[in-house]
């Protein structure tokens, strides 16, 4: 039986401190590379149905690429994922403020977020799957956000080719959190998404306004461009003239997930247009941000020079639902001393089932 594998290499350093890239081999054909910079998921090797492998995630070629400005590609964001209004909010009677860096909102944490930090990672390994867990503390006041924070991070990737990604959280004071991972996809590397099909398990979605910023409750998915119940094909749902489709430039919206209890259930599932490769989203947060990279411009580029373009890759980001923390409406984002916040969410590959060998026909 195949033995999945872990190693490290330098990938450069940010002001003397040395970062690395670490890879989780499955062994059976799927491989992760991570980079301690930003705990970033910089490729994803997923063989298709033919036995052809390419990375299924867009990346930057160089560490200087990951230092300067870009849209959090493959990066953990935090410590809030998504939007809080005006960069402001109050817990417990005490208003606190982020610094903000979308349009007068706070983005991702704010300009000096997790996905510019340096994380610790150490490897871990079982017999059917390989681990990197990756640690980062922020310092009460980190970003103006009230507590200090110590997050761990860890990717796995197991024999069956699913990638897991656990996010724990604790801290000394009352805070909020809501730490998602960032990653661009394109299933077939053809240059956009437009053909790839994308269901979402959600009923309901939050309209926002111009700045990205809820307008209120959530609305019906049905008779709407953001019906996703069923297999749609990305391009047609972004054809449609609809208002909100327009203000955001296509879809940079949240779905409210069912069943959010807790649980480890799918949200989403994407497929390239010739079904050579599908991957199925599952994770037990309440909603799903999908993104389909309305304002990548081409500036950016990956180590072989392709460029990045509009609608060339979508983000399905599983979190929690933007301004949470000024929405008592919305699940709660609050994490409290003495409990920690734990989320799950795996990367699975349904496609990779039929060429598996007899003796790993068990694994999920």
């Amino acid at each position: 039986m195949p033995r999945p594998t872990v190693h490290s290499t330098p990938f450069g350093s940010v002001q003397g401190t040395p970062t690395r890239l670490w890879t989780l081999d499955s062994g059976t054909g799927v491989q992760a590379d991570v980079i301690t910079y930003g705990a970033s998921l910089h490729r994803l090797d997923v063989p298709d149905t033919t036995g052809t492998t390419a990375s299924v995630v867009r990346s930057l070629a160089t560490l200087d690429d990951y230092t300067a400005k870009h849209p959090y590609f493959g990066a953990i964001v935090g410590r809030y994922a998504n939007r809080i209004a005006h960069g402001r909010f109050t817990l417990d009677g005490t208003e606190h403020h982020i610094p903000a860096n979308d349009r007068g909102h706070a983005l991702h944490g704010g300009p000096d977020g997790f996905h510019t930090r340096i994380w610790d990672a150490t490897p871990e390994h079982t017999d059917d799957s390989v681990s990197v867990r990756l640690t980062l503390h922020s310092p009460d006041g980190d970003m103006g956000f009230p507590g200090a924070l110590d997050s761990t991070v860890t990717y796995t990737l197991d024999t069956a080719g699913t990638l897991a990604i656990d996010y724990t959280c604790a801290t000394d004071r009352p805070t909020v959190v809501n730490l998602t991972n960032h990653a661009y996809f394109d299933l077939a590397g053809h240059g956009d998404v437009l053909g790839h099909s994308l269901e979402v398990d959600a009923d309901t979605y939050l309209p926002v306004d111009g700045e990205g910023i809820p307008l209120g409750p959530q609305d019906e998915v049905r008779g709407t461009p953001f019906d996703l119940t069923t297999p749609r094909v990305l391009g047609e749902r972004l054809g449609h003239d609809d208002e909100q489709l327009r203000g955001a430039g296509g879809f940079d919206h949240s779905w409210v997930l069912r069943d959010s209890g807790g649980v480890l259930r799918r949200a989403a599932r994407l497929t390239a247009p010739d079904s050579a490769r599908v991957m199925e989203v599952w994770t037990t947060e309440p909603g799903i941000q999908v993104y389909t990279a309305n304002q990548v411009d081409g500036s950016f580029t990956d180590a072989t020079g392709r460029r990045h373009e509009r609608h060339g890759s979508v983000c399905l980001e599983t979190q929690h639902l933007p301004d949470s923390p000024n929405r008592p409406e919305l699940p709660s984002t609050v994490l409290r001393p003495g409990d920690n916040a734990h989320s799950r969410t795996e990367l699975r590959f349904p496609h990779l089932r039929s060429q598996r060998p007899s003796h790993l026909a068990s694994l999920r």
